[in-house]
């Protein structure tokens, strides 16, 4: 992990972030939507707006600050191409809604360790506490993403346990 030493860089990173995590879960509302899962669509659509009003809060926060460039292709969650790329469309053709919520609980658990790691190593209290707000915010998303994960039937069968076999 990249040491972050001012909350300049720490606003450059969460915005990246916070972007990242509303694009995403927007899309990944619309897929679910288109296949008939209004639950998990719903809960996209919320971690959307959830994520768009962080990321709105945190530009306000830097209005007139310049903020360095942070590794925007680090916090994607399918790829580092373009968005319209033929690999993309394949995840999305075979992603399940179980699939999705497995993607999105992995990058809320990455988004929260990076905050973890920056509260754990950063010297200055007030980043500290900075840090520490991010990674409460991404623990709450964490909780609704495992929430609804657990409500989520796995569309694969194991056939081999369904008829016992070894």
């Amino acid at each position: 992990m990249q040491e972050i030493r001012s909350a300049v860089e720490l606003y450059a990173h969460a915005i990246a972030i916070e972007r990242a995590a509303a694009e995403r879960y927007a899309e990944f509302a619309r897929f679910m939507a288109d296949l008939g899962n209004p639950a998990v669509a719903g809960l996209f659509g919320h971690l959307a707006g959830l994520e768009a009003e962080h990321l709105a809060a945190l530009l306000r926060r830097t209005d007139g600050v310049t903020l360095p460039q942070a590794p925007a292709a680090s916090y994607r969650w399918l790829d580092s191409g373009a968005p319209e790329t033929g690999a993309r469309e394949l995840i999305f053709r075979l992603m399940t809604p179980r699939h999705a919520l497995e993607i999105a609980l992995a990058a809320e658990h990455r988004a929260e360790a990076f905050f973890q790691g920056v509260f754990a190593t950063a010297g200055d209290p007030a980043l500290r506490a900075l840090a520490q707000e991010m990674a409460m915010e991404e623990q709450e998303h964490v909780q609704l993403v495992e929430a609804m994960l657990a409500r989520t039937p796995d569309a694969n069968v194991d056939w081999a346990a369904l008829y016992g076999a070894a």
